[in-house]
């Protein structure tokens, strides 16, 4: 019978999207406190893991040259903390398609780092319960954790504090990303004005329109300091609002992507060949909105 620990462990890595962020306040070691009803886009990235003996990274696909397999790399830096907590003798081949943008907004690296810790578990057999994985994954960034839960939650504290959001209803995205990259510690350093409250929790969405009405009084508080830093993203924002049938335009996390959530696949799809024509060098995907 085939070992099926052996591998290799293809997980997916999709990308994130912040249907709404607040910044609740600034905490004394200098983290700010959060409050986000966060889902994910059926576009992603992929991490395969394949036995080695030692920890290698090679990376592939579309903007697989805008990433070094070194150190830094969060992919190494999630195997490496589970090596050694694990106490893991073995090493494992990584390999990294980048099919979304870096530093993007959209969680891509926390999203890979998460799905190197669930493909490595399977790989070396370990017998971790959610909570321990959740504990290695907000060590290695505040989005990590809410990446390892991978469906619609509401996300609080620096990203620890994680509960389970209500059911999405059918949506069709478009998802805009201008080429640039924008620094997290920028954004949150160019951020000026009071703090948010709390937003009351949906019970459910009946409906996308619902869902668009909902969220239309609640918004990213880090859109006007990305804005500042990189202009292009309002016009992203503009390209989304004005784009037909659109129901909600949002950034997501500190940017520069942008999301347009649509009722219909047919009406992404014309507002995406649209933007295109307008701004040939956007990255521009359309998606399903996954609960």
């Amino acid at each position: 019978m085939e070992d099926k620990t052996k591998g290799p462990f293809i997980i997916t890595a999709p990308a994130k999207l912040n249907l709404y962020l607040h910044i609740m306040d600034r905490r004394q070691d200098g983290f700010h406190n959060l409050d986000s009803l966060v889902a994910f886009a059926s576009i992603s990235d992929y991490v395969e893991v394949r036995p080695g003996v030692d920890l290698e990274l090679a990376i592939i696909g579309p903007f697989a040259d805008e990433l070094e397999p070194n150190e830094d790399n969060l992919v190494l830096r999630a195997a490496r903390t589970l090596q050694k907590i694990g106490k893991i003798n073995n090493g494992a081949k990584l390999i990294l398609t980048k099919n979304l943008p870096v530093a993007a907004g959209i969680g891509g690296g926390s999203s890979n780092a998460a799905a190197t810790l669930r493909a490595l578990v399977s790989l070396w057999n370990l017998n971790y319960s959610y909570e321990e994985l959740n504990s290695i994954a907000l060590t290695l960034g505040a989005d990590v954790p809410i990446c390892l839960y991978g469906r619609a939650a509401f996300m609080r504290g620096i990203g620890e504090r994680i509960k389970s959001g209500p059911i999405l209803p059918p949506a069709n995205l478009v998802i805009v990303n201008p080429r640039v990259r924008i620094s997290t510690p920028a954004v949150f350093k160019a951020r000026q004005g009071p703090f948010s409250r709390p937003v009351r929790e949906p019970i459910e969405f009946d409906s996308i329109g619902d869902l668009a009405n909902q969220l239309a009084h609640n918004y990213n508080d880090l859109t006007q300091p990305a804005i500042l830093i990189e202009p292009v993203i309002k016009a992203v924002l503009a390209a989304l609002e004005s784009a037909n049938d659109c129901l909600l335009s949002r950034m997501s996390g500190s940017g520069g992507s942008c999301f347009g959530v649509f009722e219909k696949e047919c009406q992404a799809a014309k507002a995406a060949k649209d933007i295109a024509k307008r701004y040939p060098g956007w990255w521009i995907k359309t998606a399903k909105l996954m609960g």
